[in-house]
């Protein structure tokens, strides 16, 4: 059977995680050495209180409340700027993932929010990993090849129960052709739509006719 790729396929488990009152040194140096532009803050018990980003750190570091020195008036974005802990830095409340959740559910949530970044959290609330857009994306970044058995195997194969090179397929920068016979007309749009159901695919391209009856 087709399979789609979840959160919990993609996201990083060995997370970066700050509790409440690490110092904003120690938040900025670990962000440094890891490479990273955010991080969750968790509680005692490891569920996610907040997060604390790159930009978060350049508004201490500068003492404005916002990198270009804006909503002065801000009472909050002023506290974020004379902070001291990841707890007094944090963006809260935090917004999670599940991982069990597909692709373009996480994609639209993601957007929805406005972040690039979500923590994964268990059915406890507790921190599981971390997805990133990057994340996401690797998902459709597969190789021709990876297509091409999918579609033969999965959806040719063991969904459609089709003769091996009853339908020969091309794949071509993420481009499917389809090129064969199939038993009925009415199997040809459940053949492209069970193709472009698959991670990767760009475009379905289908020269399929029916069958003749010999």
């Amino acid at each position: 059977m087709l399979y789609r790729h979840t959160v919990g396929d993609v996201m990083t488990e060995d997370v970066v995680t700050f509790r409440p009152d690490t110092p904003l040194p120690e938040v900025a140096a670990l962000m440094d050495a890891n490479d990273i532009v955010a991080a969750p803050v968790v509680d005692d018990d490891g569920a996610p209180v907040g997060v604390v980003s790159a930009s978060d750190v350049l508004r201490h570091e500068t003492g404005m409340p916002d990198p270009q020195g804006q909503d002065g008036d801000d009472e909050r974005s002023w506290g974020k700027a004379r902070a001291r802990t990841a707890g007094a830095l944090m963006s809260s409340p935090v917004f999670t993932a599940r991982a069990d959740w597909t692709i373009p559910r996480v994609a639209r949530e993601l957007r929805r929010r406005h972040v690039k970044q979500l923590p994964v959290v268990d059915d406890d609330g507790l921190l599981t990993g971390i997805v990133t857009r990057s994340d996401l994306l690797d998902v459709f970044i597969r190789s021709d090849a990876e297509i091409r058995d999918e579609v033969e195997q999965d959806v040719l194969g063991d969904i459609l129960g089709l003769d091996e090179d009853t339908v020969a397929v091309e794949v071509r920068d993420g481009v499917v052709t389809l090129r064969g016979d199939v038993p009925e007309a009415r199997l040809v749009p459940v053949v492209v739509g069970l193709c472009q159901g698959i991670d990767g695919v760009a475009a379905v391209e289908a020269h399929l006719a029916a069958a003749r009856a010999g």
